[in-house]
């Protein structure tokens, strides 16, 4: 009887021990719209599930713009994705992480359900798994889109409006090139089964055709799942902070448009990375999600100065003696030709020595009308760049004033093993990112925006101060006040992580 009892006790305790070991599954979903073909880059809504013991975490990467607000995922789909994996299989609604990637594909009506099936196929094919971390470099593909000016303002680098002029440039800001990188493997055959990677960029570079595309991040993972072990592992893409962080070529008029070569950039760096990262058994696995409750930005006063900005600039337009037409054999005559732009050098030496000054006299009136010309293009660029970023500011002012004073926003902290990642329900700019890696004490910190809910932009209180030069500032409802708060917050979960 005495050996039967130990036998139970030991087989018990064995039991247990098993029930505590690291679990992870993977499912994906196809979510593209149907009719609106992506070809060999469709859009997925991918999951990782992680189990060890009673503490479960879920990692969902949505090829999608936002998860509601913009794009086509609606309002309550993180409250109903929650709703139904609580009751099915039963995880906790604050276990769940749902990351868009900030393509702008056009998702299926029901991504919801699709979803949902992601996230049921990775429960039901969790096994016994092992995890690492590290990062991975990759500073060719990205560049920061905000662009400081001498006279110290700050203007941006998108399609809805021209770029300054480039003597008025003062130089670039920064970017991240880390990736950060959550390896599982397998714990029978050590092969691999997921890599979640976190990384700072706009994947809005597209396809030459225009069409629907998961962009470059999608062309990232499809490089790192065709070329990482025998296979069948699962790349999910998780967005940083790339609020003000475009492609590298994403104005560029003298190549097609297409985010192909930069995904497959970025999935090469990740690879190298991921196959230099040791996993390990029994790693811990901690997820905490808290509120946080950031002041609204008051934008009247500042609507009221651009108005007025905006009404200078019209002031300041003026009647010209040049068309388009006439202008531009003009501009393009007098910067080829130098000293002698409207005939031969023998004709102006001509007028020397007839004490005239007939050809230099023409050259004087061009280049005022063409000065004047340019100063009504410059003014007109300038309006466009202001009007746009007023009528965001103008949308949140009207929208905080309905709502209240302040706004909540989700905040996530996930632990597995040595990776822990922050997460936050908006479009973070890249010093935020930085800055919470460089005060964090734990040595593999990434932050991902994007996450849980979508709060349009959260600029740093330093780029709040440009409201309307740029659209990170300019389509914020936040109040310079959140960075400190997020911080803060981001600090507390950190130590105690």
């Amino acid at each position: 009887m005495k050996y039967f009892l130990t036998f139970i006790a030991l087989f018990l305790l064995s039991q247990n021990t098993r029930s505590e070991e690291l679990l992870a599954g993977v499912g994906k979903v196809d979510i593209t719209r149907p009719g609106a073909d992506a070809g060999d880059n469709p859009l997925w809504a991918k999951a990782l599930v992680l189990s060890k013991g009673k503490t479960h975490a879920v990692i969902v990467t949505i090829d999608a713009v936002a998860i509601a607000e913009i794009g086509s995922i609606k309002d309550p789909y993180l409250a109903n994705v929650r709703a139904a994996l609580k009751k099915d299989p039963g995880i906790p609604e604050e276990s769940i992480i749902i990351n868009a990637s900030h393509c702008h594909g056009v998702v299926a009506l029901d991504v919801e359900q699709r979803t949902i099936d992601a996230v049921r196929q990775a429960w039901a094919s969790r096994v016994p798994a092992k995890s690492g971390v590290g990062s991975g470099h990759e500073d060719r593909v990205m560049i920061n889109r905000r662009i400081p000016l001498k006279d110290g303002r700050t203007t941006d680098v998108r399609h809805a409006y021209s770029l300054p002029n480039n003597d008025d440039i003062d130089g670039v800001g920064p970017i991240d090139p880390e990736i950060g990188i959550l390896r599982v493997d397998r714990l029978k055959n050590d092969q691999p089964l997921a890599v979640v990677y976190n990384f700072a960029v706009h994947p809005i570079q597209g396809i030459p055709s225009g069409g629907n595309t998961a962009d470059l991040s999608g062309f990232a993972s499809n490089a790192i799942e065709a070329n990482l072990g025998d296979g069948t592992a699962m790349a999910l893409f998780v967005q940083g902070c790339g609020g003000d962080i475009n492609p590298i070529l994403y104005k560029s008029v003298t190549r097609p448009r297409g985010g192909e070569d930069l995904g497959n950039q970025l999935g090469l760096s990740t690879l190298k990375a991921i196959r230099e990262i040791e996993t390990h058994s029994d790693p811990e696995l901690t997820i905490t999600n808290q509120k946080l409750s950031l002041p609204r930005a008051k934008l009247e006063a500042r609507i009221g100065e651009m108005e007025k900005e905006i009404d200078m600039l019209l002031i300041s337009l003026k009647g010209t003696t040049l068309n388009f037409e006439t202008f531009l054999p003009l501009y393009v005559k007098y910067h080829l030709s130098g000293n002698y732009p409207s005939e031969k050098a023998y004709r102006y030496l001509q007028d020397e020595l007839l004490k005239k000054d007939d050809w230099k006299k023409l050259d004087a009136d061009n280049r005022k009308a063409m000065d004047a010309y340019m100063k009504n293009i410059r003014s007109m660029e300038e309006l466009t760049r202001k009007q746009v970023n007023l009528a965001l500011l103008k949308k949140h002012s009207t929208r905080n004033k309905a709502a209240g004073e302040t706004v909540d926003a989700e905040v996530a902290a996930l632990r597995v093993g040595d990776f822990r990642m922050v997460t936050f329900p908006a479009e973070l700019t890249v010093q935020i990112g930085l800055n919470i890696k460089k005060a964090s004490p734990h040595e593999s910190t990434f932050v991902a925006g994007y996450t849980n809910g979508y709060l349009y932009y959260a600029a740093t209180a330093l780029q709040l101060q440009n409201r309307g030069g740029a659209q990170e500032d300019s389509d914020s409802l936040l109040a310079p006040e959140w960075q400190q708060m997020f911080e803060e917050k981001v600090s507390s979960l950190l130590n105690d992580l």
